[in-house]
């Protein structure tokens, strides 16, 4: 490939912009740490197009939100979250969506643990109506890994801390239309409050 020919500083930017990839799933144009590794993948696209295709993956670039991730060609490599996890994972993303609504493309999505917890209370699960900190602390700390929220402040437990959330998560959770994504978060939500299901161990599948 054409970036193998670059001079050894291009490689290392290649280098480290593909392993963020790898790593984390996504980079972003607002966050600083991956604000010059997205830049990198924009401006060569192609190399990395051809790089990750080989390794059975597809480079997806969203130039409006800012967002260069990756998603798997042959449906493996998914991340296994416990129910909990994806319960957590959709109310974020439910809540940015309307948070969103409200704001410009260049204004951040932040969000109040309080915020947070008053949408799984209303689920109203038999078997845990609330919250806990040790749930919501681990699985924010798992979703940070992956680019898609950033907790503000030091104990993200209380209920006036802060959570910014990035278009990233728009990703994690794909749909081409904002109007039936968020119909079908708030179904699939409902799904866990029937039945008399655990929210606890049960474990489900993520891009």
């Amino acid at each position: 490939m054409d970036i193998f020919n670059e001079s050894p500083t291009q490689q290392e930017k290649f280098r480290q912009a593909a392993n963020k990839l790898l790593n984390h799933c996504f980079v972003l144009k607002k966050k600083e740490d991956t604000r010059n590794d997205y830049l990198f993948v924009v401006q060569h696209k192609d190399a990395f197009s051809r790089y990750f295709d080989l390794l059975g993956y597809r480079i997806e670039l969203n130039e409006t939100h800012g967002v260069a991730g990756l998603s798997n060609l042959h449906g493996t490599g998914r991340l296994r979250l416990k129910k909990i996890e994806s319960i957590l994972l959709l109310i974020l993303r439910l809540l940015y969506v309307e948070k969103r609504k409200q704001l410009s493309l260049t204004e951040e999505v932040i969000l109040l643990s309080d915020e947070i917890q008053q949408k799984f209370s209303l689920l109203k699960l038999e078997n845990r109506p609330q919250l806990d900190k040790t749930t919501l602390r681990d699985t924010l700390r798992l979703l940070r890994r992956y680019n898609l929220v950033q907790p503000l402040d030091r104990d993200v437990t209380l209920a006036d801390a802060r959570i910014l959330v990035y278009p990233s998560i728009l990703f994690a959770v794909p749909n081409d239309n904002l109007n039936l994504v968020h119909a079908a978060i708030e179904s699939k939500l409902e799904q866990y409050t029937t039945g008399g299901e655990s929210a606890d161990d049960e474990e489900t599948d993520s891009d």
